[in-house]
């Protein structure tokens, strides 16, 4: 018995999945107890040197019909013509798997419902973290806990930065730059450093958690690139790291608090040691408590094995369905961020920085003043009380009427 599938796109994961499948064949034939073949790889450029080079095709309609092909892996990235691709594969009778985070962030649950509808799977384990399982395990391993709330370091490119400017005091500048040049970084790097690419990723795993679809236009993102050495220095002087956390937690009221920025994590956190281009991704549980899942969060092959493991899947689940799926969202779903109660980091200038600070130590009942080494003498920096965000804006403002300029504020986080 064989299975045929079809790879979209042969780019660094698309080329990867080829590999893994044909380096790994026997073991992989053993797990999915059928051997698995590709029998195209859409693509508009040529490949004649990859052992693949027979089976490149330049035409989606030749896979689409196609009733031999019961499995497509898309790893073009992307949402158009991606979306458009998979929509159809849906709904002509083959399985999905993907890697592709703003394509199940932005219609997840319009394709899982698809899915679901023609008894189909729709499979993305590799949109989340890379190679680190997350989504198989909070949808399976964690189903008997109530999930009270998820955060993690979600951007390999990120984290590479600010652990290069935490540990070697390198500019934002230089570190983004030296990313760049290792190939962690893309020319344009905006999906990352302006939060976007970690946005989506909370967006999936709140999804999955919670069971209804949350928006990357819901989520209120903040990226690092305005951080500087001072903030890092100031971070440690409080007792702990910058990090770009995603956040999701469960309210009271049914609705999320969900945000992606920078945050000040303590030390103690199991999450301030991930470091360089690994991701970690805390899970909150009413039974378990915190469960964290750690390792490389990107990469040729940490993404491929984590496509061809869902590819092994559906293998498995050929005529039936794996239960996966969320409902679509609603725009009072999500509580708007400035609601939330917590502390927050402020560096500020001021022609007379004592003065400054003794005024917003009285403006906010009491701040926790920062110092750190060669501070330039206009500069204050201070940790408020915990307090709802839009307060501390209001409080801020009002500095700012009294000649304080506001540089850089920080959340402050929990976990």
């Amino acid at each position: 018995m064989m299975v045929k599938i079809a790879i979209m796109g042969y780019g660094v994961v698309g080329s990867g999945v080829g590999e893994v499948l044909r380096v790994h064949i026997d073991s992989i034939a053993r797990r999915a107890k059928e051997e698995i073949r590709i029998k195209y790889i859409l693509d508009l450029r040529d490949f004649p040197d990859s052992p693949f080079a027979d089976r490149f095709v330049k035409d989606f309609d030749i896979i689409l019909n196609d009733p031999e092909v019961q499995i497509v892996a898309e790893v073009m990235g992307g949402l158009h013509p991606a979306f458009e691709y998979v929509k159809a594969c849906l709904e002509n009778g083959k399985s999905v798997v993907t890697s592709n985070k703003e394509l199940v962030a932005a219609k997840g649950a319009e394709l899982l419902a698809i899915a679901q509808k023609n008894n189909l799977n729709f499979l993305f384990e590799a949109s989340v973290g890379g190679g680190i399982p997350i989504i198989r395990p909070i949808s399976q391993c964690l189903a008997a806990n109530d999930v009270i709330g998820i955060a993690g370091i979600l951007n390999g490119t990120t984290n590479f930065i600010l652990t290069k400017m935490i540990r070697e005091q390198m500019t934002f500048e230089d570190a983004l730059a030296l990313a760049q040049k290792l190939g962690y970084a893309e020319r344009n790097p905006a999906a990352d450093i302006e939060g976007h690419d970690a946005c989506r990723k909370i967006c999936i795993l709140a999804s999955l958690a919670f069971g209804r679809h949350v928006y990357p236009g819901q989520v209120h993102t903040e990226g690092i690139e305005n951080l500087t050495l001072a903030d890092v220095d100031y971070a440690e002087s409080w007792g702990g790291v910058i990090k770009l956390i995603g956040r999701v937690k469960m309210l009271e009221s049914g609705k999320i608090q969900i945000i992606c920025c920078p945050m000040f994590i303590d030390r103690e956190s199991q999450l301030a040691n991930v470091d360089d281009v690994f991701n970690g991704i805390l899970v909150r549980g009413d039974a378990t408590g915190d469960v964290v899942f750690y390792g490389k969060g990107a990469g040729k092959l940490p993404t491929a094995s984590a496509v061809v493991a869902d590819i092994i899947d559906c293998v498995k689940h050929i005529k039936a369905r794996k239960y996966l799926f969320w409902e679509d969202g609603s725009p009072d779903y999500v509580e708007d961020y400035l609601e939330d109660v917590l502390p927050m980091y402020v560096r500020a200038t001021a022609e007379n920085a004592s003065v400054a600070l003794g005024t917003a130590d009285a403006l906010f009942g009491g701040v926790q003043q920062l110092s750190r080494k060669d501070a330039p003498r206009n500069e204050l920096a201070f940790v408020t009380k915990e307090m709802k965000e839009k307060d501390i804006r209001e409080k801020l403002e009002q500095l700012s009427r009294m000649g304080v300029k506001v540089e850089t504020t920080v959340r402050v986080a929990d976990l």
